[in-house]
């Protein structure tokens, strides 16, 4: 008998370091230092913002993978100088400064995508977003968030396929990204402050087509200032894994 293994799904909050979670996601009584371990209980991906304005030390890295659980996947952020100030151009220095940091996670197979979030006024460049790309390491995943809609062209989207490089399909009240395949994997960035029922459903609906269809799926809800951000998250990790084990 053959045995069919299920397309991982990995969901999550972009970060986890939030007292006002609390009662409702984390107890009461949670120190900090325990908060991470806590939510690896519950969800099964972290969108790391610490890494878009620090470097990462192995240290940290190292005391992270301490408290969680081996199928857990921390997605970071790319490094703001590459993207806000070098602005994708002459990044080659920068790059060999910031991907070698996320080693320990990529040694233990618990990195996810580096995510890439551009500038809401960076406007389309399909050639420089080319040079860009082949300048990135094919061992690693990568998704890119155009946050200006000149970028939502084929010319972006066949840019992004040849290096099997995911477009990120962010939702905010301002813009959204058309979800275009452009990887083995798709990535989603639900921004909104919050989600009816009706809405929540459809998030499940987009993302259970994407693992039926073999597309390894990773989906971040934005942090708030109350636990709606990782209830969401809850919420739709356990709706799609109970449809798919029906």
């Amino acid at each position: 008998m053959t045995t069919i293994r299920p397309i991982p799904l990995y969901v999550g909050t972009s970060g986890w370091a939030y007292p006002v979670w609390k009662p409702r996601f984390y107890p009461q009584n949670l120190p900090a230092k325990n908060f991470l371990k806590h939510y690896a209980t519950r969800l099964s991906a972290v969108e790391v913002n610490y890494t878009f304005r620090r470097i990462l030390s192995v240290n940290a890295a190292e005391s992270w993978l301490v408290d969680v659980p081996p199928d857990f996947q921390f997605v970071p952020k790319a490094n703001w100088y590459i993207t806000h100030v070098l602005r994708l151009k002459g990044v080659s220095e920068a790059l060999e400064r910031f991907l070698p940091t996320l080693e320990p996670l990529r040694r233990r197979k618990q990195l996810g995508p580096v995510l890439f979030q551009l500038p809401p006024n960076f406007r389309a460049d399909v050639p420089l977003l080319r040079d860009f790309l082949v300048q990135l390491p094919r061992n690693l995943k990568y998704a890119m968030e155009f946050r200006h809609e000149s970028w939502f062209t084929d010319a972006t989207y066949r840019a992004l396929k040849r290096r099997n490089v995911a477009l990120c399909v962010a939702e905010t009240d301002t813009v959204t990204t058309p979800e275009e395949r452009t990887a083995k994997f798709i990535y989603f960035r639900f921004r909104r402050p919050s989600y009816k029922p009706r809405e929540c459903k459809q998030l499940a609906d987009r993302v259970e087509r994407c693992l039926v269809d073999g597309l390894e799926t990773y989906a971040f809800f934005k942090h708030e200032d109350d636990p709606r951000s990782p209830l969401s998250a809850l919420e739709l990790l356990k709706t799609v894994r109970k449809r798919l084990a029906a």
